[in-house]
């Protein structure tokens, strides 16, 4: 990307829908209600020709900086910093406001280019507003509407002339550069010989999303793993909205970490507001590889906390519990005993899931919790030979012989492993519809003991055995 625009001004002025507009994606979060939008979000815009990084802000209010509001504040401050143009959108069709002439002021005094944005300029008795901008002598407005998409070229030509050609176009030999992009052999799901096990790559950047309940401390979780107040926190339960995605390097490998609002019960979520925030949050978990599961140590294994993790298990991602907070636990010997105790008893579905104590606020455990999502991921995408798998079928099966079903034995014949991320098998058999529960649990849990797949969601497909004779009974 050539260069870094910022989107701002006073809360449900159409900053959110002009972001969503540029990237064309419904990425941030819209809704009526003012302030919807708390932390900087960005995201990569293409503008007719010009293709560069935008970021979504807050809404501007003049507020103290201890307050909620003047955190925000202090996010978009620090995007207009980062950004090499900032976008000061005005809604044309209210008009101007004392906070518009106050920010306008600001802006000015931040030495970067601006360009003033009319929006919603398409409604009805528009006009005053959009020649009221004028007086904040920002130069002359770009009037659009960032719902329908109009004025979509004036804004290129405006944020052109603002930047300069020579930086607007920086980026766009290298990219032309790049005219094929092959994908290695194996990259493919399921392009693997199922007789050899490829090697885990731990090169590539992996995907890593945070949920938990509200005020659990996932924002300042990744906070301390980037080393800088990124997100906003505070000690208001519910203050993440949007998934918010960052990137860091961790020994050298690219994480790319998502977070995500609180999820409370269903029966408690009422706001139309709050269930885009759960919504986006689920989204995340589908799109994550594996999934952080944050717990308040203080008060642990609440029920929402196992309906969360049961939730990523069944999505079929791979999960790791942090119990953060663990700066504030008293005897911790104790309670780290009594937490892996619960673990195994709660959890049955992801035996030997990993669990890790931190403490976002001061740093402890971060690395362990690091190498422990690695490990996590290396499991998730393990491959067993087929020369292996029916080995071991048939070493259980003479172990604990399949039940007989209406004085009939159940016959397993062949087993393969069809998928990874997460690990599932097939099993060719007689009537797969009368295995029972239980001897699929014993086949699960010896699969993760035997193979060493602690913790992931393991699935088995049962397939009937094809009768090479069923052709010939149909002749007759």
């Amino acid at each position: 990307m050539s260069f870094t625009v910022a989107i701002v001004g006073r809360p449900n002025v159409g900053k959110s829908t002009l972001f969503n507009r540029l990237v064309g994606k419904k990425l941030a979060l819209v809704d009526d209600t003012p302030g919807v939008t708390r932390d900087r979000r960005p995201g990569d815009a293409k503008l007719v020709d010009l293709r560069f990084t935008i970021i979504d802000t807050a809404g501007l209010e003049e507020t103290g900086p201890d307050t909620l509001e003047g955190r925000m504040r202090a996010q978009t401050e620090m995007a207009i910093q980062e950004a090499d143009l900032t976008l000061f959108v005005v809604d044309a069709k209210m008009g101007l406001t004392p906070l518009d002439k106050t920010f306008g002021e600001l802006l000015r005094r931040s030495g970067k280019p601006v360009v003033l944005v009319a929006n919603k300029s398409e409604a009805r008795g528009s006009d005053g507003g959009f020649y009221d901008a004028f007086t904040l002598g920002l130069g002359e407005p770009v009037p659009i509407s960032a719902e329908h998409g109009q004025g979509m070229i004036d804004l290129r030509d405006a944020i052109v002339e603002a930047i300069g050609d020579e930086r607007a176009f920086a980026g766009e030999n290298d990219e032309e550069a790049v005219t094929d992009v092959s994908i290695p052999a194996g990259e493919l799901e399921g392009d693997e010989d199922e007789e050899i096990e490829p090697v885990y790559d731990d090169t590539k950047p992996l995907r890593v999303a945070i949920v938990g309940r509200p005020n659990a401390g996932k924002s300042t979780l990744i906070n301390r793993f980037l080393g800088e107040d990124r997100l906003l926190t505070g000690p208001e339960a519910g203050i993440t909205r949007d998934s918010i995605s960052v990137e860091w390097d961790w020994r050298g490998r690219t994480i790319k970490m998502f977070d995500t609002a609180g999820m409370r019960r269903k029966a408690r979520v009422q706001e139309k507001l709050e269930k885009l925030s759960v919504a986006d949050a689920l989204r995340a978990i589908r799109f994550a590889e594996t999934v952080v599961i944050v717990f308040d140590a203080t008060i642990p294994f609440e029920k929402q906390d196992l309906q969360i993790v049961d939730l990523v298990l069944r999505e079929g991602r791979a999960a790791v519990l942090a119990f953060n907070k663990w700066d504030l636990v008293e005897h911790p010997q104790e309670v780290l005993a009594d937490l892996r105790e619960k673990t195994e008893r709660l959890l049955p579905q992801a035996r030997g899931i990993r669990a890790v104590p931190i403490s976002g606020q001061t740093g402890y455990g971060l690395d362990k919790l690091m190498q422990n999502i690695i490990d996590t991921d290396k499991v998730w995408n393990k491959r067993i030979s087929t020369a292996k798998l029916n080995r071991w079928l048939e070493g259980v099966q003479v172990q604990h012989p399949p039940p007989a079903v209406s004085g009939r034995r159940l016959k397993l014949k062949y087993m393969t492993q069809v998928k990874a991320r997460p690990p599932a098998f097939m099993i060719s058999c007689t009537r797969p519809d009368a295995v029972p529960e239980h001897y699929l649990r014993y086949l699960t849990n010896g699969l993760r003991a035997d193979f060493q797949m602690p913790g992931v969601p393991i699935r088995i497909h049962l397939k009937a055995s094809e009768n090479p004779f069923e052709s010939r009974k149909k002749r007759r």
